[in-house]
């Protein structure tokens, strides 16, 4: 199973779609987003398909391996509250914070099932006590966009990036990251990186 991870895309169309085109590329079988969408405009194209929502693929595809499911958190700069009510349109809105499983039994892979907390990261005090806490394999944020796989005492915490902005240590590409759990690599090493030119 591959899983999308994308944050703080900011109104920026180009980008939103260069990273569903990507996530598409690679065959992931759902995306999430670390919040910073900022308005419902910004939501709907990653609407292709999957099924993480009511059931219903709103993306009008009848392939069931068309698209992917899809789940986001509320980033500090999402100020229109329909946000919330778009995303749960076609997938799962997770509010301020959320917990996820990938893989496992019910999945492809043979290995364990994948626990995963996702927050926007506005407060570096909470990712710190998501990724210390021992109680996932991952921990997905953004808020910095600046992109990291940092794996401490087995806990992973991903940024996937995100647009460029002039701050100190943000990335000056789009970047979005791609976890491929059950694969032979783990950890951070199950992670990678993609530059984004929207």
């Amino acid at each position: 199973m591959r899983v999308g991870i994308v944050s703080d895309t900011h109104d920026d169309l180009a980008a939103v779609e260069a990273a569903v085109a990507l996530f598409d590329r690679e065959g992931v079988d759902a995306v999430v987003h670390c919040g910073d969408f900022v308005a419902p405009f910004s939501v709907t194209p990653f609407d292709v398909g999957g099924d993480s929502g009511d059931g219903d693929s709103a993306g009008g595809d009848d392939d069931p391996d068309a698209g992917f499911d899809f789940y986001a958190v509320r980033g500090n700069n999402d100020g229109e509250w329909a946000v919330a009510s778009t995303v749960e349109a076609f997938g799962t809105y997770l509010g301020e914070a959320g917990t996820l499983s990938f893989g496992g039994a019910d999945g492809d892979d043979a290995a364990d099932p994948v626990d995963v907390a996702v927050t926007h990261g506005t407060s570096g005090v909470v990712v710190d006590a998501l990724v210390d806490c021992g109680d996932y394999d991952y921990v997905f944020h953004g808020h910095t966009h600046a992109h990291a796989a940092e794996e401490r005492d087995g806990t992973v915490r991903v940024n996937p990036g995100g647009l460029p902005i002039p701050v100190d240590g943000a990335d000056d590409v789009f970047r979005v990251a791609v976890l491929d759990v059950g694969a032979d690599a783990d950890g951070a090493d199950a992670v990678t990186h993609h530059e984004l030119d929207p």
